[in-house]
């Protein structure tokens, strides 16, 4: 089946789920608006509204659990580590404190039952009041669709889905990812600040069946166009599939330095795999290329294993960690060539979550408000600019009030933040749209293996 037909049977499941929920149901709406029933007057923010949460604000002294579901440290280490960071602060629910966390298998496509039934597994709990997931993978959306089914009064929060974007939406109370949108031209507009003259993007087939991603592809390209530099299409293989997550290691490790040798040092890599970070960062380190910042960017997303440092003394203090990795960085002779954020995402991201969530339940946030959400995020990433907004739907052209895109500054080695806050983004690639299917067929064109 190709992608355009899964894309289909995507967003009409989540249509007729929407449905489901909408009739007769009234949902406490946390965007701050008023209360609304699924058959009021409001349309479409009316239905939107549906599938919220139906919770009550916390009674003084009631106790609740928060549940973390997240990868393991091979595919998720910034997530992983900031659910373990929150059982530290928060406290073991099995120990009498607030956070339950559990971790879906690293061959989460082709064990989507696993994943689905570990995070439904988290509202037997009694006293859960709210899961996050983070990323959010395959079988997030069908999960969430259960517990919403059995128990309405937990708050559902997805991040980074690696969905369709409809069906993230509608399944959760909020959505949060990183700004593919306007990173897709800050990405590109940093490459050439730093040097580039060329954009190789390294991914595989599934990636470019989830919306954001194949819509940020899009952007890269045009934006590539419109600065100057050569777009470059690269595949690799999925570590998902059979090939595993140290076969995908591999074939990035042996194939970084002759796509080197062919295109130049003045290349940019950017890869959409957090597994294929490693050996791309090291790699492009030996050969002397670009790196702009990682997909989901953390200066400990691949860089302590490139560089063989040693951060565990450093856990949780972000300033130190990005110190002692730009040391060995710009030692290696990346300086002024290879970046990332200065705070992780997918760590402040949850963390952030958690704290946002309390604040909801203790009714002193609004669930979708960014000030709220920025702000809750700050309170691990000291001296960092994020910037916010509104995902748009790319069909109809409506405001997404429950889906969130955030981004940081980057921040490159040996030379320090790039002002990328600063750069206004073009208003044509906020409003571009994605054929998938195209940009399907230009991926499997690309040189390399299909990733499939």
């Amino acid at each position: 089946m190709n992608i355009g037909k899964k894309r289909f049977m995507s967003i009409a499941l989540a249509v007729m789920m929407l449905l489901t929920f909408a009739v007769g149901c009234t949902k406490v709406d946390t965007s701050g608006d008023n209360q609304k029933n699924g058959n009021a007057e409001g349309g479409n923010a009316a239905s939107a509204q549906a599938t919220r949460a139906e919770f009550e604000p916390l009674k003084e002294g009631e106790d609740y659990h928060i549940g973390i579901v997240t990868g393991t440290v091979s595919q998720a280490e910034d997530e992983f580590r900031a659910a373990q960071k929150a059982i530290e602060l928060y406290g073991n629910a099995d120990e009498g404190g607030m956070i339950r966390h559990d971790t879906y298998p690293d061959r989460f496509e082709a064990e989507q039952e696993t994943t689905i039934s570990k995070i439904v597994a988290m509202a037997d709990d009694p006293l859960m009041r709210a899961v996050i997931v983070n990323q959010s993978v395959p079988g997030t959306s069908a999960a969430f669709q259960q517990i919403r089914a059995k128990r309405p009064d937990i708050i559902l929060v997805n991040l980074v889905a690696q969905e369709d974007t409809v069906m993230a939406e509608n399944n959760a109370d909020l959505a949060v990812d990183a700004d593919n949108v306007s990173r897709g031209y800050r990405i590109v507009y940093a490459a050439k600040e730093m040097g580039a003259t060329k954009f190789a993007h390294i991914t595989f087939p599934r990636h470019m069946s989830i919306e954001l991603l194949a819509l940020r592809r899009a952007i890269m390209e045009e934006a590539c166009k419109d600065l100057g530099l050569e777009f470059i299409s690269l595949n690799a293989p999925d570590p998902t599939t059979d090939i595993g997550v140290p076969g995908a290691q591999q074939y990035i490790a042996e194939n970084i330095q002759p796509w080197i040798d062919k295109y130049g040092k003045d290349t940019a890599f950017f890869c959409t795999n957090d597994a294929h970070t490693e050996p791309l960062l090291r790699g492009v380190a030996a050969g002397g290329a670009i790196f702009v910042e990682q997909d989901l960017p953390s200066p400990i997303m691949g860089y302590p294993k490139a560089f063989s440092v040693d951060i565990q003394d450093k856990a949780g203090d972000w300033q130190a960690i990005n110190k002692t990795v730009e040391e060995a960085v710009v030692k290696a002779g990346g300086g002024g060539r290879m970046g990332t954020w200065a705070y992780s995402l997918g760590y402040s991201l949850t963390l952030g979550a958690v704290d946002l969530v309390q604040g909801v339940l203790k009714d002193e946030m609004e669930l979708t408000n960014i000030d709220d959400i920025i702000a809750c995020i700050s309170k691990y990433t000291e001296g960092a600019h994020w910037m916010g907004q509104n995902y748009v739907d790319r069909a109809t052209g409506e405001k997404k009030d429950n889906h969130i895109l955030l981004a940081q500054d980057t921040y490159v080695y040996g030379k320090g933040y790039l002002g990328m806050d600063k750069v206004e983004v073009p208003e044509k690639y906020m409003k571009m749209n994605v054929d998938v299917d195209a940009i399907e067929e230009a991926q499997q064109q690309a040189e390399g293996e299909t990733g499939e």
